[in-house]
Formats: structure tokens, sequence, C-alpha cells
């Protein structure tokens, strides 16, 4: 899929959600919860340089996000809204079983159905992810911010090269516009 379809598909869907304002990732994760009919356990762990930051693991019984105790309160954040982003798109996977063991303790292997590590970029349900996660925190800065208000960055990138910040969209042109395909050389 290229960049011009993955922006739309997932600006559609961080669109479609509810955000709690202020934004805060706790209560997103439990209005989502409360969505879905299923609970999402947020634990924080304390994670090795060689493991992943994040985790997703789901049970018969709830959803578990793993994340990073041990970093900064934004890479916190990124990290739960990356994992919650799977469950939004529903993708399955495997993630190292030595991985799993060292993070979740708790969980034995046979209570845990699908579980997803974030240590791979390239592949396409990682960067789904990744993808959603930036645009629900984009959309709850502009949310808490206000209509109209540019973001901090747009307005000191205007100011670097003496744009205004609204004319700094988004990838594929103004707000409700879909990107266009035709004639683009890239994917």
């Amino acid at each position: 899929m290229n960049r011009a379809r993955l922006w739309w598909r997932s600006r559609r869907v961080a669109d479609g959600l509810e955000l709690p304002s202020p934004f805060d990732p706790v209560a997103f994760v439990a209005l989502l919860a409360e969505r879905r009919g299923r609970p999402i356990e947020l634990l924080p762990v304390t994670v090795r340089h060689s493991l992943p930051c994040g985790l997703l693991a789901t049970t018969d019984r709830a959803d578990y996000i793993l994340y990073a105790a041990d970093t900064t309160a934004l890479h916190r954040q990124h990290i739960v809204l990356h994992e919650t982003a799977h469950l939004l798109w529903g993708h399955e996977g495997t993630a190292d079983a030595s991985s799993l063991g060292l993070l979740t303790p708790h969980l034995t292997g046979s209570l845990v159905r699908r579980v997803l590590g974030r240590t791979v970029y390239t592949q396409p349900q990682e960067q789904e992810a990744e993808f959603l996660a930036s645009l629900i925190l984009q959309r709850a800065l502009r949310k808490d911010r206000g209509p109209g208000a540019p973001s901090p960055g747009q307005a000191r990138l205007g100011s670097l090269v003496g744009a205004p910040p609204e004319r700094l969209a988004p990838p594929g042109g103004p707000a409700g516009a879909p990107p266009s395909d035709r004639g683009q050389g890239h994917g």
C-alpha cells in the first residue's frame, strides 16, 4: 500500500475515534475498551535494550498492552497508542516467545492467543500501527488546542521557511481532500 492510501485510511480511523479532552492515553484506552466491550489492561514494564519497548498480548479474557515504564512520558504515550492501533486495525501476528516470557511472567503461553511486538518497522502492520498512532496523537493535540490553531511545530516551521502555519498542510493536501494516486511515482 502506498503512503497516500495509508495516510487516508489511517485518517478515517483516527477521525472516527472518541478522544478524551484533554487527551489522556489511559482515558483513551478505557474508552476504547468500553467501545469494544472487552478489557484492555495497561502494564508498565522495565525493558532491556534488546526487547521491544511495547507489546500487545491478547488472551481469551482481555487485551494487554505492555509498555516501557523507563522512558519519557511522550514515548510511553506513543507506545500505548501504537499498540492500541494494532487493536484498531485488527492485526494478528507473533513476537519472539522469549520476549513475551520476559515481559509477561504472569501470563502463561497457553493463555496468549496473539502477541505483537514493536521490533520491525518495515512490516506493513507495524507501518500501519505507527501511522495511526501518530494521527491519533495529532488529532488529540489539535482538538486540545482548539479549531484553527496551528501546532507549535507548524508555527515554528512556518517562521523558519517564511510560510504561514496554515499553509503547512498534512500529506495528501488540505483537510477533507482525499490524496490522489494519479501521477505519483512513489508507493
